[in-house]
């Protein structure tokens, strides 16, 4: 039987929920992932989480695409602004619908709702480990394998003005959720870190440092970018579709997080997409492995239209 106590820490003056190591114990993480590389271990994957607790994040939006970004850390209270888009105060953003939300890392799998957060443990893991596989289809015994996918001759390179590409270093697929291009890999930096230039410097951190690697999983999984929601707001039941979403077959559940994080190449392709199959097949394993049920689940996204690129 799986560890269901919450408790609470107190480091300081900073309060940060922690529930994730009482779940499960280091040999059970073992279990889940039978095959795994010894990279990826259960110390590094609860440093990892403890690290980012002390980190939340403000993004402001003005329109969908033109931020401003407030780091702070809950241990020293320093608030630092990490990214303002050139755009910001051009008068015309200005008359953009503006919004704000703020990220509190500490939020994953950290309800008052064990359930909830147990739930969302099956789908985090379901998708780190169908993102990170190299084995038999159907057997769920390879995730967490790969620390980085099997073709670096692919740069994923993309023109950002935010975060631009460094000369010589390539973005390919790397970690637990495989963080891909520069764009994403200089956002997770501000978010993770407080400057972009960390893992747009250096992406290979997040294939040789695992508490790194993990906290960009963890940062993937919290942070909602252009028009997507987060998936942990999406499995947490805390985001609903809108009427126009609705048009476009959004509906919450696991098929939703699918969409978030690969929609563009498994989604609105039918229901023997092999890719979307073997995410929900690692979702059943893992709420198995929980001893949960999702029993009103939306399980696939064989009807979702894509979000944008």
């Amino acid at each position: 039987m799986l560890i269901s106590a919450l408790c609470l820490f107190n480091f300081g003056f900073t309060k940060t929920k922690s529930t994730v190591q009482n779940y499960f114990s280091e040999k059970q993480f073992n279990s889940f992932f039978p095959r795994r590389n010894n990279f990826y271990s259960y110390t590094s994957f609860i440093k990892a989480v403890s690290s980012l607790s002390f980190i939340k994040i403000r993004i402001e939006k003005r329109g969908e695409w033109i931020y401003k970004i407030t780091r702070t850390d809950k241990r020293t209270g320093q608030e630092t602004v990490v990214r303002q888009d050139q755009d910001w105060n051009e008068a015309w953003a200005k008359t953009m619908p503006y919004r704000t939300f703020s990220i509190h890392y500490t939020d994953f799998c950290s309800s008052n709702d064990i359930n909830v957060n147990k739930k969302e443990l099956a789908a985090f893991f379901a998708h780190i480990a169908h993102e990170t596989r190299n084995g038999i289809n159907n057997k769920y015994n390879d995730g967490l394998m790969l620390n980085h996918e099997l073709d670096t001759n692919v740069n994923y390179i993309a023109a950002n003005v935010n975060y631009p590409a460094v000369n010589g270093k390539k973005y390919y697929g790397r970690g637990p959720i495989q963080l891909s291009y520069n764009s994403n890999y200089g956002f997770a930096s501000d978010c993770i870190f407080g400057d972009k230039n960390i893992l747009l410097k250096n992406p290979s951190l997040v294939n040789t440092d695992a508490i790194t690697a993990f906290e960009t999983a963890i940062y993937f999984w919290m942070t909602p970018q252009g028009t997507k929601p987060s998936c942990h707001d999406v499995i947490t039941g805390k985001w609903e579709p809108t009427a126009a979403e609705i048009q476009k077959g959004y509906k919450a559940g696991f098929g939703m997080t699918i969409n978030i994080v690969n929609g563009a190449l498994e989604c609105n392709k039918g229901t023997e997409m092999s890719a979307m199959k073997d995410r929900m097949g690692f979702y059943r394993y893992f709420l198995k492995k929980f001893d949960i049920k999702d029993s009103d689940y939306y399980c696939d996204c064989a009807k979702m239209q894509p979000f944008p690129v």
